[in-house]
């Protein structure tokens, strides 16, 4: 596990509290004021006591008559030192509850700030990395690990030093009253403190542990309720629950030493403390019996003795927090650490338009082992349209994720429009390609939304123009809201046909100059299909176009064919010349049936 260094402690509180620097001095302000007014009153008690018993000691002694006026006076002190204990009690109380208000919102202001950088940073990884990792992980990740954090930043470095100047003002309060009892005190606190740091060391492991296996149990209950039905088709429900059943109770020992940790850490604390009782009650009693100190003061040593337990204790609690923010802290910065493969550009412009494609001797492979493209060479003119043919792993979507620069190449170079797409901005250079797949990612948010991807730079009189030119107004025209109607996440409650035409405006919309069509119509039934034909066509319009498909008719539009095996090329000519010709390979797919023979 990788435990946290100081300094990185140091730079995530400077980077995610110093733009809440203003509410941090008023947290800080609030909770030092809460400190002095914890140090008055047992002043104000010891008063109270002290003047009780001196008052009714006099006024036995003395007749009543002789000194009229010294009960009144006894009373008057003793009401305004409830009044002012009263007021003093209210006033800390109030000051608590404000405290806690701004504790939690520089909290949570900062771990969110700190979940929208890892999400960021994740987002920016490779796929090399979400290939491994399953969104249930990553959800634990981004969200419950950084949560862990959140009194990290509200609270530990200002808590932990107003509960130290707490502990300094008790004892230099005891040094004041008696020089034995402040001593005694002193080396109470300095054993308490010595035993909870014995003990602290061995949490953060405990905690770490815990967190990865919550993360290993979301990631696991994640994908199987993503695959209900196929683990259900499969006969697979005794493995998953098996499985299911293994992860809880990795998570439960996991959990149970990390719950054990805490318990040994507040036994400590109360042994301490009642030892710290004895001790206070030992030491009153010899001054009290010594007449050295009042019984107010005694109460004194014995209030300050529990108020000494209060900053040990939140001391205490703070350095659990702080083992529980260490083995976040620590998974956040592994997390961070990881870097990209695909590096971002120096900026190099795409031009704009039909794009030129280039695969210059490009050889890639998502492992060492196993090479998916060797020595890929072709070249795509721009307005041209290629129709992509291959068995299933013969490395055909590959082309597509490589164009969209998901990942990055071994060897060779990969030119659009001129330019290497390795010097190009990965923004840039995903405004220029556009790609639509079978699978249709849509929103819980409006029909505008989940077109623009929550750009609202886009007129709508553009996203109107597109809709209906790609055949969705009567389906719009449908919706009670127009564009402000809310589509429910993953498009239920939409036809694939409306979902995909959805997904073709998207790219319409973005104007980009290549677009790849990855099978995006294997799903359709032939009545739908036809209309994405059309969608189809207007979409490759002025542009270049990539087409991976299984279906006839889709590669009839293709000026080209290109059919690869085993990442090599087995044919790439002008589609009618292949089609006319009996030794190619695309002559014999015609006469065979495209779908059987590429199966």
């Amino acid at each position: 596990m990788n435990i946290p260094k100081l300094a990185q402690y140091r730079d995530m509180l400077i980077k995610y509290l110093k733009p809440q620097r203003t509410r941090v001095i008023m947290l800080a302000v609030l909770l030092f004021s809460s400190i002095g007014l914890q140090l008055a009153n047992p002043q104000i008690l010891r008063f109270f006591i002290d003047t009780a018993v001196q008052g009714g000691q006099q006024l036995a002694l003395t007749p009543t008559l002789a000194y009229p006026y010294a009960a009144d006076t006894t009373q008057a002190e003793l009401l305004w030192a409830a009044v002012v204990f009263i007021l003093v009690a209210l006033i800390q109380q109030a000051v608590a509850v404000v405290a806690v208000y701004f504790s939690e919102d520089v909290g949570w202001t900062a771990t969110n700030m700190l979940r929208s950088d890892l999400a960021m940073h994740c987002m920016r990884l490779d796929m090399t990395f979400h290939h491994v990792r399953t969104p249930g992980e990553m959800i634990e990740r981004v969200d419950t690990d950084v949560t862990q954090i959140a009194n990290f930043f509200s609270q530990f470095v200002i808590m932990v030093l107003a509960n130290i100047v707490l502990l300094v003002g008790v004892l230099v309060l005891l040094f004041r009253e008696n020089v034995f009892v402040g001593l005694g005190m002193a080396l109470f606190a300095l054993l308490t403190m010595w035993a909870l740091n014995k003990v602290r060391s061995y949490a953060i492991p405990a905690w770490a542990a815990s967190r990865e296996a919550s993360a290993q149990f979301y990631g696991f209950l994640e994908e199987q309720l993503s695959g209900t039905e196929d683990t259900r088709a499969s006969g697979a429900v005794p493995y998953t629950l098996r499985n299911f059943y293994k992860l809880l109770y990795d998570r439960l020992r996991a959990e149970q030493k990390a719950g054990f940790m805490n318990v040994t850490i507040m036994s400590v604390i109360v042994l301490c403390v009642t030892l710290g009782t004895i001790l206070s009650f030992i030491l009153g009693f010899l001054l009290f019996q010594s007449n050295l100190v009042t019984i107010g003061t005694v109460f004194l040593f014995v209030t300050y003795t529990n108020l000494l337990f209060r900053p040990m204790r939140e001391i205490t609690m703070q350095i659990q927090e702080l083992q529980k923010a260490g083995a976040g802290i620590g998974r956040v910065y592994e997390l961070f650490s990881i870097e990209t493969k695909v590096k971002e550009g120096i900026g190099k412009p795409i031009p704009d338009g039909a794009l030129r494609v280039d695969f210059n001797d490009v050889t890639f492979s998502y492992n060492h082992d196993e090479p998916v493209l060797v020595n890929f060479d072709f070249h795509l003119e721009p307005g041209k349209v290629l129709g992509l043919l291959g068995r299933t792993g013969s490395g055909k979507t590959t082309i597509s994720r490589l164009l969209f620069r998901l990942y990055d190449i071994k060897h060779g170079t990969l030119r659009l429009g001129g330019t290497d797409i390795r010097e190009a901005t990965l923004y840039d250079l995903r405004q220029h390609v556009g790609i639509v797949t079978q699978d249709v990612q849509l929103f819980r948010a409006s029909v505008r939304d989940n077109l623009t991807f929550f750009d609202r730079t886009f007129p709508d009189d553009r996203i109107l123009e597109a809709i209906y030119d790609l055949g969705l107004g009567p389906w719009l025209e449908s919706l009670p809201d127009g564009l402000d109607s809310n589509l429910r996440s993953g498009g239920s409650g939409l036809s694939a046909g409306e979902a995909q035409l959805l997904a073709f405006t998207r790219v319409f919309l973005k104007d980009p100059g290549l677009v790849i069509l990855d099978e995006a119509s294997s799903r359709l039934d032939p009545v739908t299909e036809m209309r994405i034909e059309r969608a189809i066509d207007k979409l490759l319009h002025n542009r270049t176009g990539i087409i991976i498909a299984h279906r006839l008719a889709t590669v009839q539009r293709a000026d080209e064919i290109m059919i690869i095996d085993k990442g090599h090329i087995v044919e790439h000519n002008d589609r009618v010349q292949l089609a006319n010709d009996p030794d190619s390979h695309f002559y014999h797919l015609l006469r065979t049936g495209l779908e059987e023979a590429l199966a």
